[in-house]
């Protein structure tokens, strides 16, 4: 508890003692009122201040100026003790609030807290602590078993496991080595390890990840804009409404010669501007959305935006990337088939030729050959999105890709029976063979997919590069209902256009890649889901949603996290909104006094945060 809710907690104590002690007092007259007036300005006075200044800066209807009206309404017609106990109440649903909205931030803060304090220089033998933001490029930072890696880079010497469960929300570490790429936020479990920097602490994962959360309540959703365009219209509507329910019937009575009973009209409209504080929408909306981001946050789903995560819970049609999405991605040759030369002379001149590629099938190709390559002996190198290699290795002109690049230079090939990514090479104009390389699938995607139908998806779509006969092998094994092969980087993002179009516009589209290389088809999606992002700079900044790890079940769980907040949004609509009704209309009849306009105001708030706060454990 912070210092100004102990203050506050304070004065609802004294306020609540005086209130009690004053109840047993018998006085009656100006007394009574001088005696009330201590109990009301000690918890009230703050609320007063605020509404005066509210009505100095011309921004009158507020929830403080209901409270002040109200009250001050109600001593004026003699009703002390509710007086007091309406302000006082109202103290308690403020005091609450502002210590469950503490609690989910503090929450967050623990399931984020990544930011390292320090970092490690070694000097003269021995280790100095400096800020994360003065270590340079290039630089030796010494981690020790129990403290956060405080900068991306690769371990220079020894070995150990990392915790890397505030960025992926998986328990189970992860060993590192030297040669191994490590990112911030991870904390060292066992050895000491020393690591090169690659980035500066600014250009870090740490740092990325933490700018995303922190920002994320700047992109509000349909629902928090709805309620704040709502309150903004609702409590001036409601100040009129009292007005007119403290006047109208009174004159009315006055014309027909009945009597006015302005007392009693009075305090019924009192009584409606207390029900009518909009506290429970315009608190609980948005702390739902604030506790289902930190609740995703926690199962390594980072969601950018409020808006984001409503719109998840829109979605229909759920459109993946093959390769490093449903499958592992890491590529290994299987076979060589159909070789004219010597089968290790093929694997050579392929491995060479892709040796300038970052491609997984070329990594696969030179891990293959197994020898040290030297890419001096390697010239003319031209890589063609899509289809594959040409280059010259040792003088001699060298093709390694798919059928498409052997139709491009006129060189008839052979089909492979086998399922697999098939690597056709050509060595001087002549078609000298194919290498098959296989993938394998993520162990989840059968059962991320699985739960994705369970969830109501109409369309499960695979894009993909790879050839008809292998795309169409991985669909009917892992149940997608639609499969598109042969693709060029650009044809993904013509496809996703098309299916947007087809579909219904109440319905979302997501577009699930591994953030490599689908920049521009996450972009382009309703929503856009970047998995195994655990250090890709690129997936972090094109994706709307982040899932951290690469397990395909993350989809699902990331859907039914964001279904789960919507509906806790809208039973917090629902239930506040009728509550409020019913208590207007038995107020404007006088059914409803005074108490029951405090349970309608801060007996709502409460109700409505606490179950606000459930968003906390949506992932559950």
């Amino acid at each position: 508890m912070t210092k100004k809710q102990k203050k506050v907690l304070i004065r609802i104590i004294i306020a609540f003692l005086l209130l009690v002690v004053l109840h047993f007092v018998p006085v009656k007259g100006w007394l009574s009122l001088v005696l009330y007036l201590v109990p009301y300005f000690v918890i009230g006075y703050d609320i007063l201040k605020k509404a005066f200044k509210g009505i100095l800066n011309r921004q009158v209807f507020d929830e403080n100026f209901l409270m002040a009206v109200a009250t001050v309404g109600a001593i004026i017609l003699g009703e002390y003790t509710e007086g007091v106990a309406v302000m006082l109440f109202y103290q308690i649903g403020e005091l609450f609030q502002s210590y469950a909205v503490g609690k989910s931030r503090r929450n967050i803060s623990e399931l984020m807290d990544i930011r390292p304090d320090y970092a490690n220089i070694e000097k003269d033998g021995k280790l100095e602590k400096v800020d994360p933001d003065e270590v340079e490029v290039g630089s030796i930072i010494v981690v020790k078993p129990g403290e956060k890696i405080p900068i991306d880079g690769i371990v220079e010497y020894g070995t150990t496991t990392l915790n890397t469960a505030a960025l992926t929300g998986e328990s189970l570490p992860r060993d590192a080595k030297e040669g191994d790429e490590v990112i911030s936020g991870c904390i060292n479990m066992t050895g000491l390890i020393k690591i090169k920097t690659t980035k500066e602490f600014g250009d870090s994962t740490v740092s990325k990840i933490l700018d995303l959360v922190e920002n994320s309540s700047s992109k509000k959703s349909r629902s928090e804009n709805f309620i704040t365009k709502f309150a903004r219209y609702y409590t001036p509507a409601v100040c009129y409404g009292a007005l007119a329910l403290a006047v109208l019937p009174p004159i009315v009575s006055l014309i027909i010669g009945f009597d006015p009973a302005w007392n009693q009209w009075i305090y019924r409209a009192l009584t409606f501007l207390v029900i009518s504080c909009p506290c429970a929408l315009v608190i609980s909306i948005p702390l739902s959305f604030f506790a289902g981001i930190g609740g995703a946050s926690k199962e390594g789903v980072l969601v950018k935006g409020s808006n984001y995560l409503e719109a998840l819970s829109e979605a229909k049609y759920i459109v993946f990337d093959k390769t490093g999405t449903l499958t592992k991605g890491v590529f290994e040759v299987a076979g060589i088939h159909d070789a004219v030369i010597p089968e290790d002379k093929l694997l050579e001149y392929a491995a060479y030729a892709e040796s300038f590629s970052s491609h997984p099938i070329s990594r696969s190709l030179c891990k293959a050959y197994g020898k040290e390559i030297d890419q001096t002996r390697v010239s003319d190198v031209n890589e063609i999105s899509g289809e594959g290699v040409t280059a010259v290795v040792d003088g001699t002109s060298v093709a390694a890709g798919n059928i498409k690049l052997m139709k491009r230079l006129g060189i008839e090939c052979k089909e492979c029976g086998n399922v697999g990514t098939v690597v056709h090479v050509a060595v001087n104009g002549s078609y000298a063979g194919h290498i098959l390389i296989s993938d394998q699938l993520k162990q989840h995607t059968k059962q991320a997919l699985e739960e994705l139908k369970k969830l109501g998806m109409k369309k499960l779509v695979m894009l993909t590069g790879d050839a008809k006969r292998v795309a169409e092998s991985v669909a009917k094994e892992v149940g997608v209902t639609d499969v598109y092969s042969e693709l060029l980087p650009a044809d993904k993002v013509s496809k996703v256009e098309e299916l947007l179009e087809k579909k219904p516009a109440k319905e979302k589209l997501v577009f699930v890649g591994d953030g490599i290389n689908d920049a521009p088809v996450l972009s382009r999606a309703d929503i856009g889901i970047a998995m195994g992002a655990l250090g890709s700079d690129a997936a972090i900044e094109a994706a709307d949603i982040v899932l951290m790890d690469d397990d395909p079940l993350k989809i699902s769980k990331a859907i039914h996290i964001s279904k789960k907040c919507i509906r806790i949004v809208y039973e917090n609509i629902y239930f506040a909104i009728g509550i409020k009704i019913i208590c207007l209309v038995l107020g404007a009849l006088g059914i409803a006094n005074m108490w029951a306009a405090i349970f309608a105001d801060v007996g709502v708030m409460v109700i409505a945060v606490l179950n606000a706060i459930r968003a906390l454990n949506a992932g559950k």
